[in-house]
């Protein structure tokens, strides 16, 4: 694919392989940077805030414990209202480009700060560039990856939280570990420069990826687009049936929403009855995630420890690794049926069994906590795996999948940047004010959350829709109420239940 001299990004190389399937898999790969950086980060501090040298470093309390762990939010806020403008404008792959960039810059401040301050203003950096990919990565991805790539792709992009090389949470838990018996500053400045690894490598591959076929065909550039398409469907193939159904639907769909007026300003959002119902679904996965209580375990470990009867700081670390390491085997699982159970039943079981397992973690710690019952303690520890298992098997491959698939191209850019803004902001205030409230109402705290849990499980299954088994133009129909193309379904085309004659298809079983 050529052209690339009209974007903003024209300064980018590109070398696309031939291999539909090996640009699929680098597409994911490169996107995931938000998850990787963002699992890390997250396993990074819940592994730094057991660490004496890093506590003491800061002379933290609760309040400014909160504060250093929070701050990250306040940059993904401000990203939020700014960052999908600037990936409708310049293009999905510089846009992603530039949010590792500014990830890297944050990095470096942070793994060089001097006080909690400077500390604090490299994270509100770092929020801002994670959660710039985390607009950018998402919808890239969607608009990009073929149809049979779609849920897992996706799925595996929020799944990277948790694991190593290539990405995050499983080697912060290890690193962590292992630098703890440093005695000096570089206890928690080493684990903070590897987080620089994950930008650096988005980076890298950037140039064997294309920039996504819904944004070319949006700026008139249809060629390109038909070009991109055969890249990640067909081997290059410009001819193949599924890929000229595939431009064929999305020509139908972006006409129809020029003949309606629609555009991509953020009023557009707003602006009509089904693009609220949109913005309304995505907002309920980002605010639903983060209230489920996950917020607990992924920074507060050591605290929800030592209140179930677990002071030792070796103990707590090695917990860490282990319950990584097992979120990562619940979230794969759960990837791997997301396009069988679907996304609306994914979610609904994964957000019933946590309740549960919460509510008996709230239990067990009023029970145990602080008592010299082993086996009372070690059931405790026992529920909060169980718990985190259980969000990691729905919520971590439903987070960043359901949201661009819901929002149409118009308002796909800013309709993720006000995800993100209340998936920070939200994360903001329950990641501030939780090690406040575990330390002043203990066992209560997870009581609570339970409770908010049950409400968050009806509206799921009373509001959302199922997205599986369709394409973003086809998902229009079941939100807007009216087909905007003639082609058949893609999957149907694909299983060789439908032919299409091109151009203008007349359709045949």
């Amino acid at each position: 694919m050529y052209g690339y001299n009209k974007l903003f990004g024209a300064w980018i190389p590109l070398w696309l392989p031939k291999s539909s399937l090996l640009i699929s898999v680098l597409l994911v790969s490169c996107s995931s940077i938000t998850s990787t950086t963002f699992g890390y980060d997250a396993s990074m501090i819940n592994g730094l805030n057991i660490l004496p040298s890093y506590v003491d470093y800061f002379h933290l309390n609760p309040a400014t414990t909160g504060l250093n762990t929070a701050s990250l939010y306040i940059g993904g806020c401000v990203a939020a209202v700014t960052w999908g403008k600037v990936t409708d404008v310049i293009g999905r792959r510089p846009a992603l480009l530039w949010a590792a960039i500014i990830s890297l810059i944050a990095v470096i401040l942070q793994s060089a700060a001097q006080n909690v301050a400077m500390f604090v203003i490299a994270r509100i950096i770092l929020g801002y560039g994670t959660s710039a990919s985390g607009i950018s990565g998402p919808a890239y991805l969607a608009e990009t990856l073929p149809l049979h790539w779609r849920g897992w792709g996706l799925g595996v992009f929020n799944d990277f939280y948790y694991i190593s090389v290539p990405t995050g949470g499983l080697i912060a838990a290890g690193l962590t570990y292992g630098t703890s018996f440093i005695a000096s500053t570089w206890a928690w400045r080493i684990p903070s420069i590897v987080q620089g690894v994950f930008s650096i490598f988005c980076i890298i591959i950037i140039p064997f990826i294309p920039e996504s076929p819904r944004w070319l065909l949006f700026q008139g550039r249809r060629d390109e687009a038909h070009v991109v398409l055969a890249q990640t469907y067909s081997n290059g193939d410009l001819n193949d049936k599924v890929v000229l159904a595939q431009l064929q639907e999305m020509e139908d769909t972006f006409e129809h929403e020029r003949n309606a007026g629609q555009t991509l300003s953020v009023v557009q959002i707003f602006k009509t009855k089904s693009a609220r119902k949109r913005m309304w679904l995505a907002v309920s996965a980002a605010v639903f995630s983060t209230i489920a209580g996950n917020v607990i375990a992924s920074y507060y470990l050591g605290t929800m420890l030592a209140n179930a009867g677990i002071s030792s700081t070796k103990k707590q670390l090695q917990i860490n690794i282990i319950l990584n390491a097992f979120c990562l085997c619940c979230s794969v699982f759960g990837t791997y049926f997301i396009d069988r159970w679907g996304r609306k039943m994914t979610a609904a079981i994964s957000t019933s069994l946590l309740t549960v397992f919460l509510f008996l973690v709230g239990a067990l710690t009023k029970v145990f906590g602080n008592s010299n019952n082993t086996s009372g303690v070690y059931a405790t520890v026992g529920m909060i795996f169980l718990f985190q298992g259980a969000y990691s098997i729905g919520w971590t491959p439903v987070l960043y999948l359901y949201p661009p698939e819901v929002l149409n191209y118009p308002i796909r850019a800013n309709g993720m940047g006000v995800f993100t803004f209340f998936l920070n902001a939200t994360a903001l205030l329950i990641v501030f004010t939780m090690p406040i409230a575990l330390v002043d109402i203990g066992w209560k705290t997870y009581m609570i959350n339970g409770s908010w849990d049950i409400v968050m499980l009806g509206l799921i299954l009373y509001y959302w829709i199922e997205t599986k088994g369709k394409t973003l133009e086809e998902i229009d129909e079941l939100i807007d109420g009216d087909r905007h193309t003639d082609v058949p379904d893609l999957a149907r085309i694909i299983r060789g239940e439908k032919e299409i004659q091109f151009g203008y298809g007349t359709e045949k079983e």
